[in-house]
Parts: C-alpha cells; sequence; structure tokens
C-alpha cells in the first residue's frame, strides 16, 4: 500500500464551490477573503459565510487556507494584518502569502498562525526554500509550475514541505515575474487584476515586419492546461506535500469534477490498485470540465511547442466522436464516447472542398437533444455547413451539471444549518502592531546612479564616467560574447530571474566573480549570502512596501529595487517608512513585460535544442499585438524569452519627488537603446540628480 498521500488542495472561490470540493473529497480547500487575493475579480466570501464554511470544512475533515498573496502596498499592511487576524479567528487553518514583509508581520503579530509561500515568491530551488522557511517562517512553499518532476524530487528531499500544482490553468510567464497587464494595461497581475494578454492573438515578425510564426493559430503566449494524472504516482514518490488544483475563477460543476477525478486516482494508489488501465478515462472524464487542451510537458522538462494551445484560448472540451454524414440543418456524428442529452458539442469545422478560400474555419456549438454510446450514430442539429471528417467535441456536460448540482445541495444543506462560530480569543486582535519606521530625516547625499549596458563598450565608456556608480550587465548577456573578458570584478551582475537546479552553478560562479550582483529570485539571494557576495535584489522578489524593504536589507542587501509597476507616489511612500536611501528607482529604460521558460520562437518550427548556437535568436523579433504595437522578443541562451515593450518607460520628471522622498540610487537600462542614446538620457539624469540635490540643500 502506497503512504503518505499528498493533500489534495482545492480551489474555493464561492461557497458554492467550495462545498463542491468537499463533495468530491478535497482534503483542503483555499478561499479569497477581501481585495489582497490574487483573484480581484472573484465573489468576495464574506467573514460570516467563512465563520460558517470552516466549521463545516473541519466537520468534514478537510482544512481551509486563506489567500492573501498579493505584493501589498504601503497603505494596505495594516488592514491585510487585520484581515489576517480575521479569517484566523473565524478557523482559517494557514494562510498563503506571497509579500516577504507582510508575512514577517503575521508571524510578529500571530505567531502560531501557519504560513503557506505563494507560488508568486517564485520558489524554483532548494536555496529558495531554505531561505523561506527559515526567514520567513512559513511551513509550506508552493513552487513553480514550469519544474519537472526530478527538480521536483529534488526539491523535496530539502526537507521543507513543497505543493505542486496538479491541474489548471497555467501563465506562460513565470509567476510574479509577469508586468505586462500592469504596464501595458494599467491591472497588476501581481495584484489579482490581470486581463490575460496572454490570451490574445498575436503575430510572430521579422525586422521587416514579414511574419515567420508557421503554427495553426495566433495565440502564441496560450498555453495549454496542465494535467498531472499521468504522472499522480511519480508526484507521490517524489515526495510533494499537497497537490493543488488551479480554478478559484472556476463554477461549482468544474471543482467538482476535477477534484472527484484526482481523488479517484489518488485513492487507487493509496490502495495499491493502480489506475493505468484506466488513466486515458480519467483523462476524458477531466476533458467533460473547461480546459484549453492539456498538457504535462512541464513536468517532463519540455516546454516546447507542445506547450502552447496556438488556435484558441477558450473551453476546447474531450472529443467525442465525428461527423459522418451532411444533411439538410442536420449532421449525423459516430460517436467514439458516450453524450448524453442536454450536453453541448462543438463540431471544428473541416471546410468542404469546394470552399471559397476566404471563407473562415468555425467551430458551431450544437445542443445534443438524445442519449448516445460509443459506436452509435447520432443526429445533431447544425445550420452551418461542415463537411464529414469534422470531429465533434464535448464542451459542457448535462451530467457533470446535475451531479456537481446534487452534491453541492447536499453539502450546502449542512452549510446553512451551521451556526456562525465565534472568535477565539487565541487569534482574534484588536489592532495590528507594527513596528514604527525609521527616523529618516533625508539621504545626506544625492542618489547613485546606475547604468545596465549590452555591449562591453558601453560598459568601458561608463566605468571611467564619474556621474556612473555602478555599471551593470545582464547575467544573460555575458555567454552571449564568451570570448570578451569582461571587467566582473568592477560591474554589477544582474542576474536571471529563474534560479532553477540548473541555475545555481551559474549563479555561484557569478557571485565569486563579480563586484555584486542583483538578485531576482529568493534561491539567488540565498546563494549570494552563501558565497559572501555583495548583493542588491530587485523584482520578480518584488518589495512593494517598507517591511519588504527592511527584511531584504536585514538579510544584508545593500539596495532593494522598487518594480516598475509602482507609481512614484506607491514607490515615495514605500521609500519615506523605508530605511533611510535603501531604495532604488528604475527611471528610464524599456521595460521587460515578461519572461518564459518556452521559447516564442518555435511558432517558426521545431527546436534543436541548442539555444546557444539558434540562429532564429540572433535575428529580430517582435510580437505584434492587433492595433501594430510590435513588442521586442528576446530569447537568452538557455531558451528562455522575454518580451519587452514597445517603448521606454520614462521617469525623468519624477526624479525630483523621488529625491524628496529619499530615493538611494536611480536606474537607467540601456540593454535596449544604444550607445548615444544612453549618454543622452544619463546627462538628462544627472542634471535632474543634481538640481534636485540642490534643491535640498537650499
Amino acid at each position: 500500500m502506497m503512504k503518505n498521500l499528498p493533500e489534495l488542495l482545492a480551489p474555493a472561490g464561492s461557497i458554492d464551490a467550495l462545498c463542491a470540493a468537499l463533495a468530491a473529497g478535497a482534503d483542503a480547500v483555499y478561499v479569497g477573503l477581501g481585495a489582497f487575493n490574487a483573484r480581484a475579480a472573484a465573489q468576495p466570501v464574506s467573514l460570516s459565510d467563512f465563520s460558517r464554511a470552516c466549521a463545516l470544512a473541519h466537520r468534514n475533515g478537510a482544512r481551509v487556507y486563506v489567500t492573501e498573496n498579493v505584493y501589498l502596498r504601503e497603505h494596505e499592511l495594516d488592514g491585510a494584518l487585520s484581515l489576517a487576524g480575521a479569517a484566523l479567528a473565524a478557523g482559517a487553518n494557514a494562510l498563503i502569502v506571497a509579500d516577504a514583509g507582510f508575512a514577517r508581520l503575521v508571524r510578529r503579530q500571530f505567531p502560531e498562525a501557519e504560513l503557506h509561500l505563494s507560488t508568486q515568491a517564485g520558489v524554483m530551488s532548494a536555496a529558495g526554500a531554505r531561505l523561506a522557511a527559515r526567514e520567513l517562517g512559513v511551513e509550506r512553499a508552493t513552487c513553480a509550475r514550469e519544474l519537472s518532476l526530478g527538480e521536483l524530487a529534488e526539491l523535496c528531499n530539502e526537507g521543507v514541505p513543497i505543493e505542486a500544482f496538479c491541474h489548471g490553468a497555467i501563465c506562460i510567464c513565470y509567476s510574479g515575474a509577469c508586468a505586462f497587464s500592469a504596464l501595458r494595461r494599467g491591472r497588476s497581475a501581481n495584484r489579482g487584476d490581470c486581463t490575460q494578454p496572454c490570451r490574445l492573438a498575436y503575430s510572430l515578425e521579422d525586422g521587416e515586419g514579414h511574419p515567420v510564426a508557421r503554427v495553426a493559430g495566433d495565440r502564441l503566449l496560450c498555453p495549454r492546461d496542465y494535467c498531472s494524472i499521468d504522472h499522480l504516482e511519480e508526484l507521490v514518490h517524489a515526495g510533494v506535500s499537497a497537490l493543488k488544483i488551479e480554478g478559484r475563477m472556476k463554477n461549482p460543476d468544474y471543482v467538482y469534477n476535477v477534484v472527484r477525478t484526482y481523488r479517484e486516482a489518488l485513492d487507487a494508489l493509496c490502495c495499491d490498485k493502480g489506475f493505468e488501465g484506466d488513466a486515458e478515462e480519467l483523462g476524458v472524464q477531466l476533458g467533460r470540465s473547461f480546459n484549453r487542451g492539456f498538457t504535462d510537458a512541464y513536468l517532463r522538462g519540455e516546454s516546447g511547442a507542445e506547450l502552447m494551445s496556438f488556435e484558441r484560448a477558450i473551453n476546447q472540451g474531450v472529443r467525442v466522436g465525428t461527423v459522418v454524414e451532411r444533411g439538410y440543418h442536420e449532421v449525423v456524428v459516430a460517436l467514439d464516447r458516450a453524450v448524453a442529452a442536454g450536453d453541448t458539442l462543438e463540431i471544428r469545422t473541416i471546410l468542404p472542398a469546394d470552399a471559397a478560400p476566404d471563407v473562415p474555419a468555425r467551430w458551431p456549438l450544437v445542443p445534443c437533444e438524445v442519449d448516445g454510446a460509443p459506436a452509435e450514430r447520432i443526429r445533431v442539429r447544425c445550420k452551418r455547413r461542415v463537411a464529414p471528417g469534422s470531429p465533434v467535441y464535448l464542451t459542457a456536460s448535462a451530467a457533470v451539471r446535475a451531479e456537481a448540482d446534487a452534491a453541492v445541495a447536499k453539502v450546502r444543506a449542512g452549510l446553512d444549518a451551521t451556526s456562525e462560530v465565534p472568535m477565539t480569543d487565541a487569534t482574534a486582535c484588536d489592532a495590528p502592531v507594527r513596528p514604527n519606521a525609521s527616523e529618516r530625516g533625508g539621504c545626506a547625499m544625492p542618489p547613485a546612479i546606475s547604468v545596465i549596458v549590452s555591449s562591453l563598450a558601453m560598459a568601458r565608456r561608463l566605468l571611467d564616467d564619474e556621474r556612473v556608480v555602478a555599471v551593470c550587465v545582464r547575467a544573460t548577456q555575458l555567454p552571449e560574447e564568451p570570448d570578451v573578458a569582461w571587467p566582473l570584478s568592477s560591474m554589477t551582475v544582474i542576474l536571471d530571474e529563474p534560479c532553477r537546479i540548473a541555475d545555481e552553478e551559474r549563479t555561484r560562479k557569478l557571485c565569486r566573480q563579480a563586484a555584486s550582483v542583483v538578485c531576482r529570485n529568493l534561491g539567488a539571494i540565498e546563494l549570494a549570502r552563501e558565497e559572501g557576495a555583495a548583493f542588491e535584489v530587485a523584482a520578480p522578489v518584488s518589495a512593494t512596501n517598507s517591511e519588504t524593504v527592511r527584511w531584504l536589507v536585514g538579510l544584508g542587501a545593500r539596495r532593494v529595487w522598487l518594480p516598475d509597476e509602482l507609481t512614484a507616489k506607491e514607490a515615495c511612500d514605500a521609500m519615506a517608512a523605508a530605511p533611510a536611501g535603501a531604495c532604488g528607482v528604475q527611471v528610464y529604460g524599456v521595460p521587460q513585460l515578461m519572461v518564459c521558460e518556452h521559447c516564442l520562437l518555435t511558432a517558426e518550427g521545431p527546436c534543436d535544442g541548442d539555444h546557444g548556437q539558434c540562429a532564429r535568436r540572433r535575428a529580430k523579433r517582435f510580437l505584434v499585438e492587433a492595433d501594430g504595437d510590435r513588442l521586442s522578443v528576446h530569447v537568452d541562451p538557455y531558451g528562455r524569452a522575454r518580451i519587452f515593450d514597445e517603448r521606454p518607460l520614462d521617469r525623468l520628471s519624477d526624479v525630483s519627488t523621488l529625491c524628496a522622498a529619499g530615493v538611494g540610487a536611480l536606474m537607467i537600462d540601456a540593454d535596449l537603446l544604444g550607445k548615444d542614446a544612453a549618454l543622452r538620457v544619463l546627462y538628462r539624469l544627472a542634471s535632474a540628480a543634481d538640481s534636485a540635490d540642490s534643491v535640498a540643500l537650499a
């Protein structure tokens, strides 16, 4: 018999979804309360309902976790802490957090509270897990979706309980590292308010504007949904503590169907029955709920075109048959799988041979009005012209809805009979307690200026410029010129956003070689400290408030760079309460929108895996939006793709305000600017900083 099965953790975006999860056999559920969870559009659950739901869950042997997993602004810390106290008092078993400063506040205010670290925090390796457990006191870390089975096993061996996703939607960008929606749409993914730009249509073009994508479809950033049903036994043996189902925006019938499917599979493993013969059928059962097609690519260590859903970003259902005959306003479908009256079917058109060239492919949704078993033929009304051979998919199952509705009603009856549970004295609080902000009195010195360069020539030019305190180069740039002797002992190296097991040796080496490094992952911070390197910190380690800045400075960071998505006011609010001069702000440069393990250039054709020698990488590539905006695409020597905004972020007009708030350093990202443009911006920045300093002295 297989022992130590992982906890099956289900989403609960509503009370009915919570009831569905309990009915289907979830071991735990995660719920958002108030404004501080990463699903801004979800209908909030009231504290009264939440209290009764906790009591019901506990009677059913399930645990309840509350998500407060956004990066908090300075003015939100007290409210988030009060909400944490109310959630714990109402019966929450744990809090899921991403913001390090907030985690430390919770730990001080509620020392007995159980904390889980969100995947937004970017734990990808043992180094990151060690740091989070030791410094933040988290009892569990949710790791990145991009990890392979081998990486998960190594991570679990560290001793920190690891939660891994097992099913649901995938963000193509590393979680916590996406600024696309924030910078181009004004709504932050790290605040739970993502506009989902990865689900939109794009073209991929070369420098002359010629299309280069060769795939069928234009959803070039849209991944399929994560599905681990074929790898559950391997995940169990890897030692994961919990398997997490994504989907707090999904309907109760989705939650019910997905949870019961994984429950069935895990129970079969527990009884040593195995489910090899049923694995395909379990996959079909999962397909009867919303999905964009399924992928296990990350678990297999792959991230190419097989990961993607290029044709569509909407529900794709599960294939149930094929059109074999066309009649007047109806078709005959030969079934491979059972359907029922009330199901919704989708016919994926194969156009007739005599169709005009400009006739688009269509996917008409049609009602199924009869029950049908495998190998039977049924007639389905369809007014659109489709040809025999067109595949037929089930996109909404009447049976799943009916079973879920009945299960939810049964559990809901128990909830409605439950009285609200009074708050317990152990966790209730009257008012949050936060340490006083440090005395500032402004910066005694004008802010330092740092510049990110893209070439050795620019580096040498700026190393001799007395206006520039730090010349920086991205770690991904160094392998592009292997024969060039970069003067790293005089430079700052900006480390990669991901810090996976395969990245650790390279990261340690750079920590030893460079004058200093900029860490962009919790794991990189741990490695830099172990190597005794001078280090700074930047997003995706997101410091959006003074508590997080103070923590990072306490770890030894000599500078904390605030994220680009903060407004000037939000940055000033954080700096006003942070240690004097600790914060830096980028004031000019083309901002990075996202970083993906998936290489967008695989849309041009198969990848041979030799990223360092890939000719496509060295050619100009642009992701083009529907309105014509061209977003530069850069793929590094390790196959990771980065997408940059069309135009620079220019905050030079905010320099005086930032200086008045006590900014310690200002950054120019000249990576995509060119030397002449960079020098012009440097002159403008130095002049603005000098003017601000003169005003302060006066």
